[in-house]
């Protein structure tokens, strides 16, 4: 924790440069703990696969400067202590997961401020065999991988919810026409296109400090602002990636009161019409190719008007505007 200081108020003069060499912003912890859970309480097994980092932030100074370890919690003991919460309270919404190790280290370790722990989610659905789900073997499975961010910055706790690698595509109801043209410009108006992207996303829950998100079923709420987020995908006649994004940000915040505020980031997986006409072919949007780079890539935040950000809650999340 941060030493009090003497002053009733802040100076607001600008600091005057020393030209010391002083250590910044740091965090540290154990990345990419694998980590699977079987639950085996019945005759039908249940599996959890998680892919968790721990980092902790807080008084680290004297371990950078003078290689001082005293006030180091092991990235060892981070990692063990993601598996022995995963027997001992077990996983559930990775949300809560995360919640739960977070405030683990900061009420633990008084010079442990906060720290930052996330986590993805991969889904595996039962085998089945002769027309059954089989009690205990399983196939990776999936059509996004979820992801989930938890920052803790003393007494307040943020929860980052959202999917990657989700890959979509409308192979009609799309266009994209009216842009301004110059000299560089090779670009079609078209009326009719496919429309592809890869979609991730990250929605802030809107509640705040250790009981602010009490009640709030996580794994239900992930599941139907995912929906959401494919049915508007679906159903909204585009005239521009920009315009999906936008209309699937808005549909999630209507739905979901529970979310403050949504960001997205979608790559155009362009799909080129292929030119059939030197073999006497037509072709009526049916033979395309698939590039893979350069790319569009669109992003943006929607939120509620009036509604504070939370910029802490965004901190070392790349990518996002």
């Amino acid at each position: 924790m941060a030493a009090p200081t003497t002053e009733s108020t802040p100076s607001t003069e600008p600091a005057t440069p020393t030209g010391r060499i002083v250590l910044g912003a740091n965090q540290y912890g154990k990345a990419e703990c694998r980590l699977v859970r079987i639950t085996r309480d019945t005759p039908v097994h249940r599996i959890e696969d998680l892919n968790v980092s721990s980092q902790l932030r807080g008084d680290f100074t004297a371990c950078h400067t003078d290689g001082d370890n005293s006030k180091v919690v092991a990235t060892d003991t981070q990692k063990n202590t993601v598996y022995a919460f995963a027997k001992e309270y077990g996983v559930g919404a990775p949300e809560e997961f995360l919640l739960t190790l977070g405030r683990h280290f900061v009420e633990s370790f008084v010079w442990v401020s906060g720290g930052r722990w996330e986590a993805e989610q991969f889904a595996w659905e039962r085998i089945v065999v002769n027309g059954q789900p089989h009690d205990h073997a399983f196939v990776r499975s999936g059509r996004a991988t979820r992801t989930t961010v938890v920052q803790i910055d003393g007494d307040e706790s943020f929860v980052l919810s959202g999917i990657k690698d989700c890959v979509v595509l409308k192979s009609t109801g799309s266009e994209f026409h009216g842009f301004p043209r110059d000299r560089f410009t090779t670009l079609a108006e078209t009326d009719d296109r496919i429309l592809a992207t890869s979609v991730t996303a990250w929605w802030r829950y809107g509640g705040d400090g250790s009981d602010g998100f009490a009640g709030l079923d996580f794994n239900a709420s992930h599941a139907a602002i995912e929906a959401t987020l494919l049915e508007t995908f679906a159903g909204v006649h585009s005239l521009a990636l920009q315009q999906t994004i936008f209309e699937a940000g808005k549909a999630i915040l209507e739905a979901h009161p529970e979310v403050a505020e949504v960001k997205m980031s979608c790559p155009n997986k362009h799909h080129f019409l292929v030119d059939l006409t030197p073999f006497g072919m037509e072709n009526p949007n049916e033979v395309f190719v698939a590039a893979d780079r350069p790319y569009g890539l669109i992003q943006a935040t929607i939120q509620r008007e009036g509604l504070p950000g939370a910029p802490r809650a965004w901190a070392t999340v790349p990518g996002f505007c």
